[in-house]
């Protein structure tokens, strides 16, 4: 309901909690100087407001009427007796008592218009306090001369002119408590920022360290550091790492002695079949064996997800044009779009070169044009592969990404595999903290899109 309706009581909370969310920081850094500088900035607002309203102005007030006191009783004495005499009298006394400078200035009138103080307390005090002494009109400028205040008063022989020290008509002090109140601010916060920035820096340090790990990058000099419980929280991830690492090792040595197992009857089969005589039924097997190797391969791979090697930064310009030659030999017609300057990338290259091999074969398995892409869209790096085959139903399209899922309504069943290449190349892309996506393509097929970190 509008804020004009009956229930607007309910809509402004609202409206204010989400333009808050919108306007204060995200960041832990962000956030946790908004709570240190906002309080500390209200306190010393508050504290300054309630020094120059309950100190501050009471003292200049009092100040500005005792000066404006003494102005009249030279003003009132000058007027009983307009004589030479009696005006060097009443400076002598002045300047001896109240250090007040007292010139006649014959024939002047007062000036007519007056610079208003920095502080325009000041010159509503000091011209209320003359106001309620004086009946003649009056002229002073508080901002004429650094230390002195000049005030004029219009007398029948001219203008009585009176200096004071600007001590006598306000307290200037007032701006040394704020100046020191505003250095121990700077000080006190300068070293609360200083302590949260350590916290914050080691919460990002196992940020990036846990990214990097995602990514399959090994961060070595990564150590626990901050508060207590941000180093319980970093050797946490430390042992979730080592039992990954474990994991990941062990099965890499169970999936290579499972490889050596099963290649080694397979190659005593082919073996075998080679030396028979050759008919249409050992042509067949010897199919079927190379079906079977293919399936291991693939399955293998899946598996085993080419965990132990070492990310590198490679051009992925130079790799798309090698997967387009191999996608050229398959009898595709291959397009590739890539800028003209080098795009580098740390990836594991074996890795990363399959799970595009992998992409570009399904391309050329189920089209005759094939196109391959690359370009930065802001922070990310992206790869698409299109062709123009009869694509995948939207439906469907993330259930292509199951291991051993077989689209035959969608696409022509592969004879060789068993529905692992979608599922290899996600696995890839996501441990290099990226993800693949399928979309349509405007060349009528399937547009698959690798998105990394830039």
């Amino acid at each position: 309901m509008s804020p004009s309706g009956g229930h607007s009581w309910r809509y402004w909370p609202r409206f204010w909690g989400r333009f808050l969310r919108r306007r204060l920081p995200s960041s832990l850094w962000g956030r946790s100087l908004l709570i240190i500088i906002l309080p500390v900035f209200l306190m010393q607002v508050a504290v300054t407001w309630a020094f120059f309203d309950a100190h501050w102005q009471t003292v200049t007030a009092r100040l500005s009427e005792g000066l404006a006191g003494e102005i009249a009783w030279a003003v009132e004495s000058y007027r009983d007796d307009p004589s030479a005499s009696n005006l060097a009298a009443i400076a002598d006394r002045a300047e001896r008592s109240m250090q007040l400078s007292i010139a006649l200035q014959e024939g002047r009138t007062l000036p007519r218009e007056r610079d208003s103080s920095v502080f325009g307390v000041v010159d509503r005090t000091l011209n209320d306090a003359l106001d309620s002494r004086l009946d003649d009109p009056f002229w002073f400028s508080t901002t004429s001369y650094p230390a002195y205040v000049d005030i004029q008063v219009q007398q029948p022989q001219g203008v009585l002119r009176i200096i004071a020290p600007r001590e006598r008509a306000v307290a200037t002090q007032g701006h040394i408590f704020v100046l020191w109140l505003t250095l121990a601010t700077v000080l006190l916060m300068s070293v609360a920022i200083l302590f949260i920035r350590n916290q914050v820096r080691a919460i990002e340090r196992l940020s990036e360290a846990a990214e990097d790990f995602g990514r399959g990058i090994d961060a070595p000099r990564f150590r626990p550091s901050g508060a207590r419980e941000v180093r319980s929280a970093a050797r946490a991830f430390m042992d979730m790492r080592e039992r990954i690492q474990r994991h990941i090792e062990q099965r890499t040595v169970l999936l290579a002695s499972v490889s050596h197992d099963l290649r080694t009857p397979l190659t005593r089969l082919r073996l075998e079949l080679a030396l028979a005589d050759q008919t249409r039924r050992t042509r067949a097997m010897l199919g079927d064996l190379d079906e079977m190797e293919h399936m291991i391969d693939e399955y293998l791979a899946f598996a085993r997800g080419e965990a132990g090697e070492a990310p590198q930064s490679i051009d992925l310009k130079t790799l798309l044009e090698a997967v387009g030659a191999q996608v050229r030999k398959r009898g595709a017609g291959v397009e590739i779009a890539a800028p003209e300057d080098p795009v580098q990338a740390m990836v594991r290259p074996l890795a990363f070169r399959r799970a595009l091999t992998n992409l570009a074969g399904n391309a050329a398995d189920h089209g005759g044009r094939v196109r391959l892409s690359l370009r930065r869209a802001g922070g990310e790096l992206e790869i698409a592969v299109e062709d123009d085959g009869p694509g995948i139903p939207e439906a469907q399209r993330e259930d292509a990404f199951r291991p051993f899922s077989r689209l035959d309504d969608a696409r022509n069943q592969n004879t060789k595999g068993v529905g692992l290449g979608l599922a290899i190349a996600r696995d890839v892309a996501r441990s290099h903290g990226g993800d693949i996506t399928l979309d349509a393509s405007d060349l009528g097929g399937l547009k698959a899109v690798i998105r990394l970190p830039g």
